[in-house]
């Protein structure tokens, strides 16, 4: 039998029943958006802020140390196939988020925190200084997340007719809550750096799956979705709080492998 054959008809291997589990890594792209602080003796916006990821170079010591393996973007998940065609799966998307620094901003509201940078702001432009206001979700935007997928075989599309060497094509939705450890210092305040469940957010992806060997796949996912994070801390004062919402463009791939859990026939 040839790798690629239009004329051989392959059995194709059941879904249903298995358990899969994946790991690997993303990038992802942030819209701006707009941040209200809030606390005893200011409450102001920073308007259109601009931010990043925070990519980690590649090495093995950051990507395949068990003790680091928080260091990247990484992504993590365990699912159920509930038949040949949908999954239902649970997972952490481990992304990072870093304001740009040194931009120049809108501000709107009041400091009257006996601080260099008290007063009175009216849409004015403000430039974004270290000494003003670090703010990062970096260890990490963690947005924990129950997705509904369905999974479709295309490779007898392009020709691919091999039981060992399936295409695969991927669609779904996810919901999930964001658990950021968010790294934040205002003003001459200590900086704050803990885990704190701090929002919602929702999600759409799209992805390609090559399973080989029945047992074994690499996946790459495009997503996009929307976070509010509508109570982050950033002190710890409990009073000092901000609110962000924006959307995101994440692209990911991954590895993993999925196995039988029930008795199966073929």
């Amino acid at each position: 039998m040839t790798f690629f054959s239009q004329e051989e008809e392959v059995k194709k291997t059941s879904n249903k029943g298995k358990m899969f589990f994946y790991w690997g890594w993303n990038r992802a792209n942030y819209s701006n958006s707009d941040i209200h602080f809030t606390g005893d003796n200011y409450d102001f916006t920073l308007r259109d802020v601009t931010a990043k990821d925070r990519i980690t170079p590649f090495n093995f010591y950051d990507y395949f140390n068990p003790g680091r393996i928080t260091i990247p973007q990484t992504n993590v998940r365990v699912g159920y196939f509930l038949s040949d065609n949908y999954t239902i799966s649970i997972g952490v998307d481990h992304m990072k988020y870093v304001m740009n620094a040194h931009q120049t901003v809108k501000i709107d509201g009041q400091i009257n925190a006996g601080t260099p940078f008290d007063g009175v702001y009216a849409n004015d432009d403000y430039r974004l200084t270290q000494d003003f206001l670090e703010f990062e979700h970096t260890d990490g935007l963690n947005y924990v997340n129950v997705e509904f997928k369905r999974f479709d075989e295309i490779g007898h599309l392009v020709g691919m007719s091999n039981k060992n060497f399936q295409l695969n094509v991927t669609e779904g939705i996810g919901v999930g809550v964001l658990y950021p450890r968010t790294n934040a210092k205002l003003f001459d305040q200590e900086r704050w750096d803990e885990f704190h469940v701090s929002g919602w957010g929702v999600s759409a992806g799209v992805g390609l799956n090559l399973t080989f060997f029945k047992h074994f796949f690499i996946q790459s996912d495009l997503k996009v979705g929307y976070i509010n994070l509508s109570d982050i801390r950033t002190t710890a004062n409990l009073a000092d709080r901000a609110s962000q919402s924006f959307t995101f463009f994440e692209r990911t791939i991954v590895v993993g492998a999925k196995f039988n859990i029930l008795k199966s026939k073929k």
